[in-house]
């Protein structure tokens, strides 16, 4: 599966951390573990930004991340001007930080800084796969 089928707009069809879509396929949201430094990525990187070493493998991001901050975005950028307003959140899973969207099913006066969420995976309408946030 190529990576041209993440996300609502794709500008990369080929990447070397492709196996990310495939896991979001299969229902499941995945970071990159360096096995050399022991440090954790995402979004997911083929080589480790530290220490350089190309011995990754892929973990799960668990449920029970915890919202750091969060936006309500009103003016979308290209491909996504159709989608405003949306949320983008900033969330912790044990020391591994996602930027994502809150679904938008969630109403505003209950996202707070500091809420229990999960990630969930979702394919959008034009058969594109993604990730959202609901509260945990």
């Amino acid at each position: 599966m190529s990576f041209d089928k993440f996300g609502q707009v794709s500008f990369t069809s080929q990447t070397k951390v492709g196996a990310f879509v495939e896991y979001l396929d299969k229902g499941e949201l995945r970071a990159t573990y360096c096995q050399e430094c022991g440090r954790t990525f995402f979004p997911p990187r083929a080589d480790c930004s530290w220490c350089l070493s190309s011995n990754m493998e892929w973990v799960k991001i668990e449920d029970g991340g915890k919202l750091v901050s969060f936006t309500k975005v009103n003016y979308g950028p290209t491909g996504f001007e159709s989608d405003v307003p949306y949320v983008l959140a900033l969330v912790d899973f044990n020391g591994v930080k996602v930027f994502g969207r809150i679904n938008k099913e969630v109403p505003e006066e209950q996202i707070t800084v500091g809420m229990t969420v999960k990630a969930e995976t979702v394919t959008l309408a034009n058969e594109q796969l993604s990730y959202i946030f609901n509260p945990a």
